[in-house]
């Protein structure tokens, strides 16, 4: 699955929140104004660092398919000459 350029934009400045993280246990705090219906919930996060990482990483896998795809479309669309498919086929 490709990820088009404009969805890879929108990713690279995600919403964040500023908390605090106890260094023992890892609780996050982020104060704000309540409007009475709070409710605490268990939610997942990821640090931007590790984000910024896995960003990094589909840009570069992102980069790897386009290759093998340039790559593999030239080979499919390469018919070789009735007398010398045997020679393509070893030069393969």
């Amino acid at each position: 699955m490709e990820i088009a350029a404009a969805d890879t934009k929108s990713l690279l400045a995600p919403d964040t929140i500023t908390a605090w993280q106890c260094i023992g246990c890892g609780r996050l705090e982020a104060p704000a104004n309540c409007v009475g219906i709070c409710q605490d919930r268990k939610v997942e996060l990821v640090s931007s660092w590790d984000y910024a990482e896995a960003l990094v990483a589909l840009d570069g896998a992102n980069e790897r398919v386009a290759t093998l795809e340039a790559f593999l479309s030239k080979l499919a669309h390469t018919t070789p000459r009735a007398d010398a498919w045997k020679n393509s086929y070893v030069a393969l």
